[in-house]
């Protein structure tokens, strides 16, 4: 599922979900537009309208709910690191993602909580979305039986498509979500991410 580019490995897919994005396009800084995620997202499809006598609309809870289950596979996906990684900036960066994603989960968590909203949504609602984009068991266990000269170049692949996820999610959010501080959520998700694929970046081309 990687495949080369000269010296850099690309993570040239979004792993299981709504499109495909390659480190090409990331390092050029194109924004997603029209295609891939954008197309696709949870947000568009759950639609805008509020719900009634709420500050809030089912975009809303649709990104606090597929956000909640992602930042759960990135912890996973976070936690191979300590003992796998060789480099301590990438064991640094890993533990950072662990920490950043169980604290906005536990957020999300009580957000929906206090609006009665279940922490998941159908399957059938997460398929008319276009799948929960991130990373799969098969996805988690090649990164985990990686060889260990190629732990870290596959973990960093395998994360940055994840966060890309991530930030498409919060785009959606911001351009159709109602409720004004999920929305602030969603931008810190957005600039986070967008600064953790930078720093992955660097250490692939290291």
């Amino acid at each position: 599922m990687v495949k080369r580019a000269g010296p850099i490995v690309l993570a040239a897919f979004l792993l299981t979900g709504c499109g495909a994005h390659s480190i090409q396009e990331l390092k050029g800084g194109e924004e997603l537009k029209g295609g891939g995620h954008a197309a696709h997202g949870p947000a568009r499809a759950s639609g805008g309208t509020a719900v009634p006598g709420r500050d809030y609309n089912p975009a809303d809870v649709m990104f606090l709910q597929m956000m909640m289950a992602h930042n759960g596979q990135g912890v996973r996906l976070a936690r191979l690191a300590p003992d796998r990684a060789t480099r301590e900036e990438v064991r640094t960066l890993a533990a950072a993602i662990a920490t950043t994603q169980e604290t906005e989960a536990a957020s999300m968590s009580e957000r929906l909580i206090g609006w009665r909203q279940p922490a998941t949504a159908r399957a059938d609602e997460h398929a008319a979305h276009g799948g929960m984009p991130g990373v799969g068991e098969e996805e988690i266990a090649a990164v985990a039986d990686a060889a260990p000269a190629d732990f870290e170049k596959k973990f960093l692949n395998m994360m940055i498509a994840q966060q890309d996820d991530a930030i498409q999610l919060a785009r959606m959010e911001v351009a159709t979500g109602l409720n004004a501080e999920v929305k602030a959520m969603a931008e810190r998700v957005d600039a986070s991410r967008s600064a953790q694929i930078k720093q992955m970046l660097a250490l692939l081309d290291q």
